[in-house]
C-alpha cells in the first residue's frame, strides 16, 4: 500500500509538472526576450516535463516582432538552447547591433543550425560603410562574392567583397590587395561558429543564408 501511494505521489507529480512546466518555460523565455524586443509567440515542448527543470526541452518556438540586440546576447541565448533539441525563430526584422536583418530565421537541430535572412542594400551599405550599391555576384566554397563602389585611401573604384568565415565569425572584406585591413566584423559568438553563407538576389537586397554550429 505504502509503495502504490507513492507511485501514486510521483505520478500526480509528473503530471501536474507536465501541465504546469512547459507554460512556466514559456513565459520565462518570453520575459527575457522582451526586454530587448517585441515577442509575438513562445511555445516550449518536452516530455517528460521534468526534464525542463535542467534546461532541456524537445522543441522551442518563438516568433518575434522588432528584436535588437548586440551579437554576443544573441549568441548567449543560442548558448543557453544547447539543451534544445528542436529550435525555431523568426523575427520580422533583428537588428544585431552591427547589421539590420530582415524576415530572419533561425531553425536548429542538435547541435546544427541554419539561420536566413534577407539583407537590404541600404542596411548592408551602413554597416559596410566602404561599400556603395552593393549587391551579390557569386556564392561558393562558403563564401559570398558581393560587388560595390568602394572607398578607400581616398580612392574610388567598383570592387568585390568577400563575406565569409573567419575563426567562426562572419566577417566582410575588400577582395583587393592588403583588403584585410579593412575587414568588419559582422557577427562573433565564442557559442556559435559559422560555417559557411550563401545567398540568392531579392528585390532591394538579397537574401543570406548562413550554416553554424553551437558549441
Amino acid at each position: 500500500m505504502i509503495a502504490l501511494g507513492v507511485a501514486g505521489a510521483v505520478l500526480v507529480v509528473l503530471i501536474v509538472a507536465q501541465l504546469v512546466l512547459p507554460g512556466i518555460a514559456a513565459q520565462r523565455v518570453r520575459d527575457q526576450l522582451s526586454r530587448a524586443g517585441t515577442v509575438l509567440e513562445v511555445k516550449v515542448s518536452a516530455f517528460p516535463a521534468i526534464k525542463l527543470l535542467w534546461g532541456d526541452a524537445d522543441s522551442v518556438a518563438v516568433r518575434l516582432g522588432r528584436y535588437g540586440s548586440g551579437s554576443s546576447q544573441i549568441g548567449g541565448l543560442l548558448n543557453e538552447a544547447v539543451g534544445v533539441g528542436r529550435l525555431d525563430v523568426s523575427a520580422q526584422e533583428l537588428d544585431s547591433g552591427v547589421l539590420t536583418l530582415h524576415d530572419a530565421a533561425l531553425k536548429k537541430r542538435g547541435s546544427e543550425m541554419t539561420g536566413s535572412a534577407t539583407i537590404m542594400e541600404s542596411n548592408l551599405r551602413s554597416a559596410v560603410p566602404f561599400l556603395d550599391k552593393v549587391e551579390p555576384v557569386a556564392s561558393s566554397g562558403g563564401q559570398l562574392i558581393v560587388r560595390g563602389t568602394a572607398s578607400l585611401f581616398g580612392l574610388t573604384a567598383s570592387v568585390n567583397a568577400v563575406v565569409g568565415t573567419r575563426d567562426g565569425a562572419l566577417v566582410v572584406a575588400p577582395d583587393v590587395p592588403f583588403g584585410g585591413i579593412a575587414t568588419i566584423t559582422l557577427f562573433n559568438d565564442p557559442h556559435v561558429r559559422v560555417q559557411s553563407v550563401s545567398a540568392v538576389t531579392v528585390p532591394g537586397g538579397f537574401k543570406l543564408v548562413a550554416v553554424a554550429t553551437v558549441q
